[in-house]
């Protein structure tokens, strides 16, 4: 547990030092596509300071200088699956962005879906020695926080303060120099599969790159996706990507809950590709310029040339109604989003004062989708697309470059996590079994 602490450490530190340089390269590793963005600081790290535990909202003072994208090879369910191809792929979306950027870009930050997250909500408290809550006060009360037994093989990939209450006042963002006795904390922490992160480490390592920092993508895109309001009063953000689909919930400005289902897209284009003995790049085609999960009347007449070239000429002009189309996704669709249902009823979802879920990702732009998931998720759902920033090419402003955009924003405006303080090692949280409780149903 503690190699991850120090190696997160280290990347904060060399973050720091390629923001100094003044860029950075951000990498989204998904399943169906490797997108990477550069980027130019202009001097942000003074007023970072004064933020503290704070959130991420607002504009950094960033611009995308470079931006690539390449189909995505060997990553399945999020993960590395075959690692030279992977490291290929990662290899020419970055010399294309530093191409555009025309600049050489050492230190990356990257994100991924995947990896089995599973979340856990800590509480501690500390006795202040002094009336004035100080750094340090911050840091033991972290390590006073009762750590799960989370299991071997796992590391932590987020763990961060949400909520400060001191004596009888909760909800504080960040306690530093205020008065009082008794100071308590809850912290949210996301363990992940510790050799899916550590192939990712491998991976960039191997492509001659520098790690600076990491992130889980469900995390990211609920930062760009989510508007101020909707992160304060609480939210899901639904990713939905090419072979994952990652969900974040967020109150009060911070992330509470983090998980992913092992499908995305890409089964939906598996299955046309299997209903209609096509290949993959075909039936892809026909998903994106045909598809839809909500068949009307119209679409029995609405015929679709399947095409293809395999010789077969009674095959190769085969026409499919829309709605068989429809018939073959929604299926798939409707199974992707009630497992989603199953993930937010797990985590309490419906306890929080407000109900809204966004969706975003690729795999989104589905006609209908919006529909169809009020339907299975509940009332209040809307389409997300990643925030405006500065730069970033029009091709890359859709919600398939939500996590891309979030991890733009996480780059250059991190929120504390428990490594960004110098906890004591004698107090270095004990490997507990009492389970972690669902704080956020009283605490909030």
């Amino acid at each position: 547990m503690t190699d991850l602490y120090q190696s997160q450490r280290a990347m904060r530190n060399m973050r720091k030092a390629a923001m100094q340089r003044g860029v950075v390269a951000i990498l989204d590793v998904g399943t169906s596509k490797i997108a990477c963005l550069v980027l130019r600081f202009d001097g942000l790290e003074n007023d970072r300071e004064s933020d503290g535990v704070g959130s991420m909202a607002g504009q950094s003072r960033f611009r995308v200088i470079g931006a690539a994208t390449t189909r995505s090879r060997g990553v399945r369910f999020g993960e590395i699956a075959v690692m030279n191809e992977t490291e290929r792929a990662i290899r020419t979306a970055v010399q294309a962005a530093q191409k555009m950027a025309n600049v050489r870009v050492d230190h990356v930050i990257a994100c991924f879906s995947g990896a089995e997250p599973r979340s856990y909500g800590l509480a501690g408290e500390w006795e202040l020695q002094d009336s004035v809550v100080t750094e340090q006060d911050v840091a033991q009360v972290m390590a006073s926080c009762d750590v799960p037994d989370f299991g071997d093989g796992r590391e932590i990939l987020h763990a961060q303060p949400v909520n400060f209450a001191l004596d009888h006042r909760s909800g504080l963002g960040d306690p530093r120099g205020q008065i009082g006795n008794r100071l308590a904390c809850d912290l949210h922490m996301l363990s992940v599969d510790a050799s899916v992160v550590q192939n990712l480490l491998y991976c960039i390592k191997r492509c001659d790159l520098e790690l600076a920092g990491i992130a889980s993508s469900a995390y990211v895109s609920g930062i760009s996706s989510l508007v101020e309001d909707e992160q304060e009063l609480g939210a899901a953000c639904i990713d939905l990507g090419g072979g994952a689909s990652g969900i974040s919930i967020f109150m009060k400005k911070h992330m509470i809950y983090a998980d992913s289902v092992r499908m995305g897209g890409d089964h939906v284009t598996s299955d046309i590709s299997k209903g209609l003995q096509v290949p993959l790049v075909v039936a892809e085609r026909i998903k994106t310029k045909h598809g839809g999960v909500h068949a009307t009347g119209m679409d029995d007449r609405e015929m679709i040339e399947i095409g293809g070239d395999s010789g077969d000429w009674e095959k190769d002009r085969r026409q499919i109604s829309r709605t068989e189309l429809i018939g073959i996704m929604r299926p798939r669709v409707e199974e992707i989003l009630e497992e989603v249902r199953a993930r937010l009823d797990v985590a309490g979802f419906d306890s929080l004062p407000s109900q809204q879920i966004v969706l975003t990702g690729g795999a989104s732009q589905i006609p209908g989708l919006d529909g169809l998931a009020s339907r299975i998720l509940g009332q209040r759902v809307r389409m997300g697309r990643p925030l405006r920033v500065q730069g970033l090419p029009q091709a890359a402003t859709g919600p398939a470059f939500s996590s891309a955009v979030g991890l733009c924003l996480f780059a250059s405006h991190p929120q504390d996590e428990w490594w960004d303080f110098d906890i004591p090692t004698e107090r270095y949280p004990a490997r507990s079994l009492k389970r972690a409780f669902r704080w956020f149903k009283e605490n909030w």
